[in-house]
């Protein structure tokens, strides 16, 4: 089989174990995708392999596969191989482009001027609330100040409302504060819990979290918790897959300054109590992250914010890469992939999200993600990013304000092929849905689809011949074979897809219970159109 190119795929283990109560999942327990946890959760690993920026080449779950795959959740994206048993197919990796007009939210209020201009997310977040169909954003205003809160019909343009938290402005929340992060909670019962704030204070109330509750993002509570001592980094999110809430406590290790802990608890309040050098050793950087060629400094995990997207977790690693005379920090955001909530792979170290190397441009320095990841917007993904400009001959952050990238629906990696063809075969996987689509790229060549039984027999009539040739550029395109109307047939069988690929790219597969092309995978933090927190209206959007 051949293999992607670029850097090689690297980890990071973790050590330690720590109590989750009674409510969180066993040890052993398997995953939607077949994945079965180890006995000892979280994993133990060296913990010299963090101090020392060891890399370790593949998570457990690509080093042994499940027998069988199943594919019921999500779009099936082919950011590693653990999907595929054997290719021809070579693999290439795409990175966000920024939007050519940015910054698309600028400090411009007076109450955003205090201690330095800042209208930006420092992680935070940026959400589309299907109920009211607009897009939520919230943001440092003023440096290291209060939380505000802007909204947007279509992503690009953003309105600062006039609230009456602190009247005449956009502020929600006044308590001075670091990074933070904003959860829009679609699946909480309670009405009061659907927004969560977790807020690092400045300096005040320093070394822990405060978590507050919101019925609207904009309207928040007392304090609900203070939890246990971390760094003024620590973010949090949601793993649906496993129903956690998964904090990620900025730390240090010997001579490495930054690096993450793992505490993971199915209440995002009650679970926030730990002891300190209690939470697991998880993640860092790792000698594959390359340095700056001007710094030459041994890069460190300045923070790590992720989100459900379709069928895996999609980490954005903000990653440290020193700190220059004159200038502020160029950290930049790269990515992860985790197919069981822990364990990250890295395949390509580029930044995705990067600073500029061009004095005054808004994103010279210090380039951060936001909560919530990414959006799905039509046949694209938005990511917010922060950005600072900096002051020249100093290493002031300046005027701090927000940008926008994008990136293909699915874009992260495809599986590609010239003129001469390709194929990919699957492992063996099983499924529930009837209905075939794929994410392909190909208006100068084609895509076929045959399946076969575990014993590597075709099945009629899925077959090569038989399969309508898919042409064109299309993020959902439905397959399709003469003699059949759909897979039911075929339902809950061990089967193994093979694709045939000329003079394209093949983004990705599923299998949908509804001729819409609906995955039911995650839409990290949705888009105009979905319903909730995962796809379940396909091509009718």
């Amino acid at each position: 089989m051949r293999r992607e190119v670029g850097w090689i795929a690297c980890v990071t283990l973790c050590v330690g174990l720590f109590e989750l109560g009674t409510e969180t999942a066993h040890a052993g327990e398997v995953l939607y995708n077949g994945i079965v946890l180890p006995e000892l959760w979280p994993p133990e690993v060296d913990e010299e392999d963090l101090k020392t920026r060891k890399p370790i080449s593949d998570p457990p779950y690509l080093q042994q596969p499940p027998a069988v795959i199943a594919i019921d959740v999500g779009r099936q994206l082919f950011v590693d191989d653990f999907l595929i048993e054997q290719t021809t197919l070579h693999r290439t990796f795409h990175l966000a482009e920024y939007y050519p007009d940015n910054p698309v939210l600028k400090p411009d209020k007076p109450w955003e001027q205090e201690a330095g201009p800042t209208a930006m997310p420092f992680s935070d977040g940026v959400w589309y609330d299907p109920a009211d169909r607009v897009f939520k954003m919230w943001y440092m205003a003023g440096y290291v100040r209060g939380t505000a809160y802007a909204t947007s019909r279509d992503g690009i343009h953003w309105e600062k409302p006039s609230l009456d938290v602190r009247p005449g402005t956009n502020l929600v929340h006044k308590v001075s504060r670091d990074s933070g992060t904003v959860w829009m909670d679609l699946d909480e019962k309670d009405p009061q819990r659907c927004y969560k704030l977790f807020i690092f204070p400045h300096p005040g109330d320093a070394g822990a979290l405060s978590i507050y509750y919101s019925p609207d993002g904009i309207h928040w509570g007392d304090r609900v918790v203070r939890s246990g001592p971390c760094g003024d980094r620590t973010t949090v999110f949601y793993n649906p897959f496993r129903r956690v809430w998964v904090y990620g406590v900025r730390a240090g290790l010997g001579s490495v300054a930054r690096i993450r802990r793992y505490w993971e608890h199915p209440d995002a309040a009650a679970g926030a109590k730990w002891e300190a050098g209690q939470p697991a050793l998880w993640v860092g950087t790792d000698c594959l992250d390359p340095p700056r060629a001007d710094l030459k400094t041994q890069c460190e995990l300045y923070n790590l914010d992720a989100v459900a997207y379709e069928s895996l977790l999609l980490g954005l690693f903000s990653v440290w890469r020193g700190q220059p005379s004159g200038r502020p920090k160029p950290n930049e955001v790269c990515l992860g992939f985790s197919r069981d909530g822990f364990h990250w792979y890295r395949p390509d170290r580029r930044a995705f999200l990067p600073v500029s190397e061009r004095q005054g441009d808004w994103n010279w320095g210090n380039v951060q993600s936001t909560g919530g990841g990414c959006l799905i917007v039509g046949d694209q993904l938005y990511f917010y990013v922060s950005g600072r400009a900096g002051i020249p001959g100093t290493s002031n952050s300046g005027v701090c304000s927000t940008g926008l990238a994008t990136l293909r629906r699915d874009g992260f990696a495809s599986m590609e092929a010239d003129a001469g063809g390709g194929t990919l075969t699957t492992r063996l996987v099983t499924f529930k849905g009837k209905y075939p689509f794929v994410n392909l790229d190909a208006p100068q060549g084609e895509l076929r689809l045959e399946i076969f039984d575990e014993d590597g027999s075709p099945i009629p009539p899925f077959v090569r011949e038989n399969c309508t040739p898919i042409r064109g550029d299309h993020t959902l395109a439905p397959v399709r074979w003469s003699g059949a109307e759909d897979l039911s047939t075929i339902v809950g069988k061990r089967v193994r897809l093979r694709f045939h690929l000329t003079s394209g790219r093949l983004y990705a597969f599923w299998i949908s219970p509804d001729a819409s092309g609906a995955s039911h995978g995650y839409v990290a933090a949705g888009g105009p159109g979905f319903t909730g927190s995962t796809d379940t209206v396909g091509q009718s959007r």
